[in-house]
């Protein structure tokens, strides 16, 4: 099997993990879309310099993070700031309007997080545990739970007041 298509089968067993980073790390559509060619981009320079140390969704993570949060400090220095447009969810069979509304209110409350809050809240939601945040973030695993507890706990209190 050829390079690009190792590289190519990646990418789709693991479109989640860059969907969901473009979606917390992005205000419209134009920037996910622009985002996600930026983050794919940026693994395939990487690719080469994989070895195995992790698995490979945390090497994707973390590249996909870096990238999210390099273009949004760039983003941020422009001064070009733009309007949330709603959050996009990916559709599935079971359509639930109270839960999809849930959801919608918790992402639009993590976008006002900063941008480390941000990755913690996405790899939590992902069900990462605090070991594997650990290693994706380079805090250690005692300080990604202290961070997320205190962020949960600042959600909570956002949300309660709405």
């Amino acid at each position: 099997m050829s390079k690009e298509s190792v590289f190519t089968q990646i990418i789709k067993d693991n479109e989640g993990v860059i969907f969901k980073i473009t979606t917390v790390y992005t205000d419209n559509r134009e920037d996910q879309k622009d985002l996600y060619q930026e983050i794919v981009y940026q693994l395939w320079k990487a690719f080469d310099r994989f070895r195995g140390d992790s698995k490979i969704s945390t090497w994707m993570y973390r590249v996909a993070l870096n990238t999210a949060i390099t273009r949004l400090k760039k983003e941020k220095r422009k001064g070009n700031q733009v309007g949330i447009d709603k959050v996009i969810m990916k559709q599935t069979e079971y359509y639930d309007t109270e839960f999809e509304e849930k959801l919608k209110i918790l992402y639009s409350h993590i976008q006002g997080l900063n941008e480390l809050e941000k990755g913690l809240m996405l790899l939590l939601l992902e069900g990462k545990k605090y070991e594997e945040i650990a290693s994706i973030t380079g805090l250690s695993a005692s300080n990604v739970g202290t961070k997320i507890s205190r962020i949960k706990s600042k959600l909570k209190s956002q949300i309660v007041k709405n």
